[in-house]
């Protein structure tokens, strides 16, 4: 039986799992749960998964939420991946393994709550919180300057000194990748102390592509989305139409 991911490109781990599927030559179907809708939450979909979360797996029998645990699953169980995203030494997987716990209480609260609390709210039913946002910021910016200066230090390209891209690498840049619905003063302000962040993002989107850039079609059509309604929502603005 075909794999079957249970995803929405919306959704930052959502796109780590697809685009990792995609690079490795994972044949998979992928089903379609949109969150804005609530669609996570109805019955059929928490018969499979429970918690009502993306992504989700069904590989055969066997399914499994969490989106570093099918990354993990993924680059164990098909002899197509690379040994770099998840290599046999137990050593660098430890090290992997760290990166991700990290990335979960730290990166991932700052950013995803950052983008929820100012941008994402209103479309997901909820009210923008400008103090969790304020909050979320802290957290965010003390993370980027944990990548700049303790992650992505030595000359490689990639976390933890590779010249290779990793699981961690993948799954850390899609969450960092939901920041490109901010407006365009706001995401320098976050990112232009950060250099080397910068260009570690660009590197994993270069190691990945075409599909990278494939799999964030949607979030860019949210970001113009989102641009324009900042622009109507001006005092004095008026519509050409």
């Amino acid at each position: 039986m075909e794999l079957k991911v249970y995803a929405d490109r919306m959704s930052q781990p959502s796109r780590a799992v697809i685009i990792f599927c995609k690079v490795n030559g994972i044949e998979f179907d992928e089903v379609l749960i949109i969150l804005a809708k609530g669609q996570q939450s109805t019955p059929e979909f928490k018969e499979i998964n429970p918690l009502g979360k993306v992504p989700t797996i069904v590989d055969g029998r066997f399914k499994l939420f969490e989106s570093h645990a099918i990354l993990i699953y993924l680059a164990s169980a098909f002899p197509s991946v690379v040994d770099h995203w998840y290599p046999n030494d137990l050593s660098k997987r430890a090290k992997i393994h760290s990166v991700l716990d990290w990335h979960h209480t730290n990166l991932r609260p700052g950013a995803a709550g950052y983008v929820m609390n100012s941008v994402l709210a209103p479309f997901l039913g909820r009210s923008l919180d400008s103090k969790a946002a304020a909050e979320a910021e802290k957290i965010l910016t003390k993370s980027l300057s944990t990548l700049e200066t303790f992650w992505l230090k030595g000359n490689g390209k990639f976390l933890l000194g590779s010249n290779q891209p990793s699981i961690a690498d993948l799954s850390l840049v899609c969450e960092i990748m939901q920041l490109q619905v901010l407006d365009e003063k706001d995401h320098l302000r976050l990112f232009s102390p950060y250099k080397k962040v910068g260009e570690w993002i660009e590197n994993t989107r270069k190691a990945t592509l075409p599909h990278f850039d494939a799999v964030h079609k949607t979030l860019y059509g949210a970001k113009d989305k989102f641009a324009k309604q900042r622009k109507m929502s001006k005092p004095g603005f008026q519509s050409k139409m």
